[in-house]
């Protein structure tokens, strides 16, 4: 990767003989912001400590700009983190909490008012240098946090699950802040959620993970759009995932019904996973489809009706902005690019990966 800041290197990392990261391979980029997505036990927050240098890995190498930090401690990376419990001190005020590691460093009184002056502008927090943190919002304390994080000016930002004590306004508020920052100071973060939502609204590229491997990676619109295997389908996003075969390029028969496909290079009638996504479902009349079916419920989300059609044996689900009434014989349609289709895992350990969670 052009311009990368830091790499892991063949990362291996066990608890109480439990492997939760296993030979895990990644290079992140100056000013980028990437986003480790996964279920609880997925090893994302394990990385996150690695990098930080509050884990040191069984295996394997943290190289930052070109050095290896693998054994460096925390306070000498040009690294810093904001975790969920934001950590401050009850007894000090705002203006204390963020000048706590200057004056650790002994920098100049003059220096550390100039920084927390910038630090409160950029954290829109301007007039509260006196107040004590039990005074505050909980987004106003996230707001403290990350005032503290980068005072210190950290080439990279690592922030572990920051919004998920937060309301959903308060949170999708904060999304927009944590972006704003990260654009006017130019440094790279790092963020650990398991809120698909989230990580598709934030970040420059996103590395899905599972049981201690990454699934995929790649922009937001690349993992939802591209799927590499069953699991990043499911986890990003609704997906309708059903088994399929393929006679030939182009072809794949679903539910024992041919449907028209874009993709190509498997093997004559080899056993695939199909993803369509609810969205991409289109009802028409009853023998208007490729396939027959009935609605069995009808839920209003504000932006669309979530339905569920049984056809074909299989409980789809349908995203629409018109619904449908429950009882009612419907056709439904999918346009061939809108077919995904993957290759069955090859293994019985790929397989437990695709079926967690």
């Amino acid at each position: 990767m052009e311009h990368t800041i830091l790499k892991l290197e063949h990362i291996s990392k066990s608890f109480d003989d439990k492997m939760i990261l296993k030979d895990l391979n990644l290079e992140i980029g100056r000013n980028e912001f990437i986003t480790l997505l996964g279920p609880s036990g997925c090893g994302k927050t394990t990385t996150l400590r690695i990098i930080g240098g509050f884990e040191v890995p069984d295996q394997g190498s943290v190289i930052f700009e070109g050095k290896d930090i693998t054994k460096v401690s925390p306070d000498k990376r040009h690294i810093n983190t904001v975790f969920q419990k934001y950590s401050l001190f009850s007894h000090m005020t705002v203006a204390d909490n963020i000048a706590f590691g200057l004056k650790l460093k002994k920098k100049d009184r003059h220096y550390i008012e100039e920084k927390i002056r910038y630090a409160l502008k950029l954290v829109d927090l301007e007039g509260y240098e006196g107040r004590r943190p039990v005074s505050l919002s909980g987004g106003q304390q996230q707001r403290v946090a990350i005032a503290r994080a980068i005072v210190n000016e950290p080439e990279i930002l690592l922030l572990d699950e920051p919004l998920g004590a937060l309301d959903l306004k308060l949170r999708q508020d904060m999304q927009r802040e944590l972006i704003k920052i990260k654009n006017e100071l130019g440094i790279t973060f790092v963020y650990v959620t398991h809120d698909q939502e989230e990580a598709l609204t934030m970040s420059d590229r996103i590395v899905v993970m599972n049981q201690g491997l990454i699934q995929q990676m790649g922009t937001p619109v690349d993992i939802y759009n591209e799927p590499q295997n069953a699991f990043v389908a499911d986890f990003i996003g609704d997906s309708n995932i059903i088994d399929g075969v393929m006679p030939k390029d182009c072809l794949v028969e679903i539910l024992e019904r041919p449907f028209i496909c874009v993709d190509t290079g498997f093997g004559t009638n080899e056993n695939v996973d199909v993803v369509i996504r609810p969205e991409d479902v289109v009802i028409r009349e009853q023998g208007k489809g490729i396939l027959d079916g009935q609605v069995l419920s009808v839920l209003f989300k504000g932006v669309h009706y979530e339905m569920k059609i049984r056809a074909g044996g299989f409980d789809w689900m349908v995203h629409s902005t018109l619904p449908a009434q429950p009882g009612a014989c419907v056709g439904l349609y999918v346009e061939p690019e809108n077919i995904q289709i993957m290759h069955k895992p090859a293994s019985e350990a790929e397989e437990v990966v695709k079926k967690d969670e």
